[in-house]
């Protein structure tokens, strides 16, 4: 299937709204302790080629304590966790379909309950430009994808192994049906595709609609801005996640912001926040295969350190919340208010304590405010891009649970475990 006709924003005016406050001290930023940790995940053959991106929480209908985390590992497949951090089940990521072609890489996870009688894991796949859904039922996944999915973004095998392909991804339920929302890697494009039910209990999907965000911005100054990048990349966006009770959008472009727009890519986008690096010129050195920087003038935001990643939700009853974001530049959390013009409020970390290191260069991340287990005032997870103990020549990754009344105390933040659930 070829991708709908993309929805060009030509005209695109970028707004900035939200909290200017300066910057928090590193000294300032208060640090959590992490409560659990799930095993090392080490990105070598010896491995299973595992490196940890991007988790999700699926609540059991029946008991909370038997809810499960699923995460992606990219080449490792998914890996399901119990909320003590163990590992209850693995899946193998989709070999590739010829011996010169890209195998499977899962990249992001996100839950879709109550789709056609069971809940889903919807995953993208990176490496076959896909989506590939999972039927969770008691906490053990099921692959229920039809084999006839389309790719996502391309229209051969050929453009799907130069990896332009499906990235970031989130899911979105309106009266109208279930849906996920997926970006493209190396390239600014956001895809809305429509979940189907398909025979024999299947899942697939079709495309809707394709939006491209800005791949350059004017600055205050009058010149114009492009992110410094790879030859023939672009600003990409990859953490999302969608107000389930506003049908909005948060969208974070790595080296630019977070975008807040429609969830069916209709309207203008606006920028809520902007890196600390926006506007700062770049040059490509082709043979460090790194961007030089230029001065910088002083048009970035506060509050993110580039790549601008994950983001989550915490809900409150009447509208209320919190957008996080993972500030990985800099290994902090940022949060701003859910509801109005999302107002920045605080910025925190995970830190190291009794035995269990700290979160850095985290990637994707999930909270959710209902009791889990012993997280009775609800739990946040976020991806470690480097986990400790070190092993030499080995990349090491995992992900770090943490207690959200932990978050809240040292923010000053609520705690609302009655307000919303994911379920409804």
């Amino acid at each position: 299937m070829r991708p709908a006709r993309p929805l060009f924003l030509a005209a695109l005016s970028v707004m900035l709204t939200g909290s200017l406050a300066a910057p928090a001290s590193s000294q300032s930023i208060p640090s959590i302790d992490p409560k659990i940790e799930t095993p090392a995940l080490f990105d070598d053959e010896a491995g299973g080629n595992a490196n940890g991106d991007d988790p999700a929480i699926w609540v059991d209908p029946h008991d909370d304590e038997d809810s499960v985390v699923v995460t992606t590992a990219k080449e490792g497949g998914l890996n399901v966790y119990d909320l003590d951090g163990d590992l209850t089940q693995h899946i193998d990521a989709p070999a590739a379909p010829g011996p010169d072609d890209e195998n499977g890489r899962f990249n992001n996870v996100d839950i879709a309950y109550g789709f056609a009688g069971k809940d889903l894991a919807v995953v993208s796949d990176r490496g076959r430009d896909h989506l590939r859904f999972y039927a969770v039922d008691d906490g053990r996944l099921t692959d229920v994808t039809d084999p006839a999915v389309p790719f996502l973004f391309n229209t051969t095998q050929e453009q799907v192994n130069d990896q332009e392909t499906g990235y970031g991804l989130t899911t979105w339920k309106d009266a109208t049906g279930a849906y996920a929302l997926v970006s493209r890697r190396h390239k600014t494009s956001i895809g809305l595709f429509k979940l189907v039910a398909t025979a024999g209990g299947k899942v697939s999907y079709r495309a809707v609609r394709t939006l491209d965000l800005p791949a350059s911005f004017t600055l205050p100054n009058g010149a114009t801005w492009t992110p410094c990048m790879e030859p023939d990349e672009l600003a990409q966006v990859e953490g999302m996640v969608v107000d389930q009770q506003r049908d909005v959008l948060y969208a974070a472009q790595e080296d630019v912001g977070i975008w807040r727009m429609r969830a069916d890519l209709t309207g203008a986008p606006v920028l809520v926040d902007k890196v600390k690096e926006y506007g700062v010129p770049g040059t490509y050195d082709p043979e460090t295969e790194e961007c030089v920087p230029g001065a910088d003038p002083g048009y970035g935001g506060a509050h993110l350190s580039a790549d601008a990643e994950g983001l989550t939700i915490y809900y409150r009853e009447d509208g209320k919340g919190y957008l996080l974001a993972s500030s990985q530049g800099d290994n902090t959390f940022a949060v701003y208010r859910r509801e109005g013009a999302n107002a920045y409020l605080g910025q925190f970390r995970v830190g190291a304590d009794d035995g269990i290191d700290g979160v850095e260069h985290s990637d994707g991340s999930m909270v959710l405010n209902v009791p889990l287990g012993d997280f009775d005032s609800g739990l946040f997870i976020a991806h470690d891009g480097a986990n400790t103990p070190e092993v030499p020549d080995r990349e090491n990754t995992n992900f770090k649970y943490a207690d959200w009344n932990d978050i809240a105390d040292e923010l000053g933040l609520d705690v609302d475990t009655d307000g919303w659930h994911p379920r409804d």
